[in-house]
């Protein structure tokens, strides 16, 4: 079963407080937004020039860089929840989402299965769960 009866936690924002930063890995399709004015919140959070932030954190103009694994860069990798490392000046369109919907990552179990194993590999968690080094 999908949809918000099937989890119910899916709804809202309350999943957001113990997710694992689903909508922080960047699908193929898929695009963040950031606008003139969160560049500019980010600049004051970091104490730099909005340029400097357009250098070192953005591309394409509108888009955060990512990592190799399509992650955020301002995505912390040594923690399972809580992991924005920006989150009280988050681009809207992060504070935004998932728009007053179910998440969208909770309710399509083939989007959620094209996430999740970005999320374990990022964090090491196949390593620790089995102890292998690899």
């Amino acid at each position: 079963m999908k949809g918000p009866a099937a989890a119910p936690l899916a709804t809202g924002r309350t999943f957001c407080n113990f997710c694992p930063a689903y909508c922080c890995y960047r699908l193929e399709g898929a695009s963040l937004y950031v606008m003139a004015e969160d560049i500019n919140r980010i600049a004051r959070h970091f104490n730099m020039t909005d340029g400097e932030v357009r250098r070192r954190y953005i591309e394409d103009r509108h888009t955060f860089k990512t990592r190799e694994d399509g992650s955020c860069i301002f995505l912390a990798t040594d923690r399972l929840c809580k992991r924005c490392t920006i989150h009280e000046v988050r681009p809207r369109q992060c504070r935004d989402f998932p728009y007053d919907r179910p998440c969208p990552y909770l309710d399509s179990e083939d989007l959620l299965a094209r996430i999740q194993p970005r999320i374990e590999r990022s964090l090491g968690l196949a390593r620790r769960l089995t102890g292998s080094k690899s």
